[in-house]
């Protein structure tokens, strides 16, 4: 590939791309250039894979260990055009690309996961219509996009809720939680008469999450489930295994799988899970990609979730996602630390057990994720607390 133009391009070609295997020698694209863009491709050189980045950010950190990275926007066709005709597959760092990203990059290569499974989780009223319609059990909830919908929604609300806009929201940004629909139409107004998603509040007891993987081949590898823990609505500790009873554990595979096939993932997939004081599950939100809670299993799982990710792009066979030994946990390290100088990384690398990654971003801002630990223990507990020990040593400046 990479050497024919637009113009050989035939749509016989542009629908025949699904089967296409890359093996390793091939170039591998990735559209988005932030930390898991980088953590894809370095999983993609293990594998003796050339990686390329399209990104809005020249300096983002997927760029620093790509071999080739184009600066341009997201809806600049000519530079897509030009971009995907020097790889051999794409894939997606993050959701929000725009989609005619995905439809001009899927004229010339395969596009995995496939760009309508973007377009579905673009918008929170798609994504739960999409998990309602394979029969998966989410939140009770209702559109809010104009002033009928907003007294119908307020008037159904059984008692608090959380209301979304239905794009560009992450991190508990565009959220507002109201006790009663009596708040609606206020917090409404608060986030500009956005379109919205109101969901009725879960009396969850925590929140978990499984990432799992689809092959080209139809195979599917899940990782055992993640518990998570969050400050500020961003995730802050993760911890594994999470071991549940045997009919939640099989509800949690059958999600999974289900979600694998309905949309028809071929790649990997994060599901965020509601677990509830009965054992039960509901469906948060997913994304068709690799996932915060999933970076243990880099040190921790014999495949990671990154190099599983390049496996189905290529169209190789999945890797085991079996744990290595001891139960393991990750701690996100944000901006916030940078706050009073340089983190004393020593102090945190003397520790036993202990896996420091950064992601090579030039600022460190508040909120923003800057790398993360990783630590393993006896019990995931003590996984958590070594991680969580890490990195408190890194603001000791004693």
């Amino acid at each position: 590939m990479g050497d024919h133009d637009m113009e050989s391009i035939s749509m016989q070609d542009a629908t025949t791309h699904d089967g296409r295997k890359v093996p390793p020698g091939g170039t591998l694209g990735v559209f988005g250039g932030g930390q898991l863009g980088r953590m894809f491709g370095i999983a993609a050189r293990r594998l003796g894979y050339r990686f390329a980045v399209f990104s809005d950010d020249k300096d983002g950190p997927a760029s620093h260990v790509a071999d080739h990275a184009v600066c341009a926007a997201y809806d600049d066709e000519e530079a897509i055009a030009s971009f995907v005709r020097g790889v051999d597959a794409v894939t997606f760092e993050f959701e929000n690309v725009p989609a005619i990203a995905g439809e001009i990059a899927s004229k010339y290569v395969p596009v995995r996961p496939a760009g309508s499974l973007l377009h579905t989780v673009q918008n929170r009223q798609r994504e739960k219509d999409g998990l309602t319609g394979l029969g998966l059990p989410v939140a009770e909830y209702w559109p809010v996009r104009n002033e009928g919908e907003c007294r119908a929604a307020a008037a159904a609300l059984p008692g608090g809720g959380v209301l979304k806009t239905a794009s560009f929201g992450y991190d508990g940004k565009g959220q507002k939680r109201i006790a009663s629909g009596m708040e609606l139409e206020g917090a409404w107004e608060s986030l500009g008469k956005a379109p919205c998603v109101l969901e009725a509040l879960v009396p969850f007891v925590e929140e978990i999450s499984v990432v799992a993987a689809r092959g080209q081949d139809g195979a599917i590898a899940v990782y055992e489930p993640f518990s998570n823990h969050h400050e500020n609505h961003i995730l802050d500790v993760t911890m594994c295994p999470r071991v549940l009873g045997p009919e939640t554990q099989g509800e949690v595979d059958r999600i999974a799988r289900r979600a694998l096939e309905g949309f028809d993932v071929v790649g990997v997939l994060c599901i965020e899970l509601f677990l509830l004081a009965d054992g039960s599950i509901l469906v948060n939100e997913i994304a068709p990609r690799p996932h915060n809670s999933g970076h243990l299993t880099v040190d921790s799982h014999v495949t990671c979730q990154f190099q599983n990710q390049v496996r189905a792009v290529a169209g190789l066979p999945l890797g085991s996602t079996e744990r290595i030994g001891r139960p393991a946990a990750m701690a996100n390290l944000l901006g916030d630390l940078w706050a009073d100088g340089e983190p004393n990384w020593a102090a945190a690398l003397a520790m036993p057990g202990v896996w420091l990654h950064l992601y090579g971003k030039a600022e460190a801002r508040k909120g923003r994720k800057m790398g993360h630990i990783t630590a393993v223990g006896d019990t995931p507990e003590e996984a958590a607390s070594r991680a969580r020990a890490a990195r408190a040593a890194l603001v000791d400046r004693s």
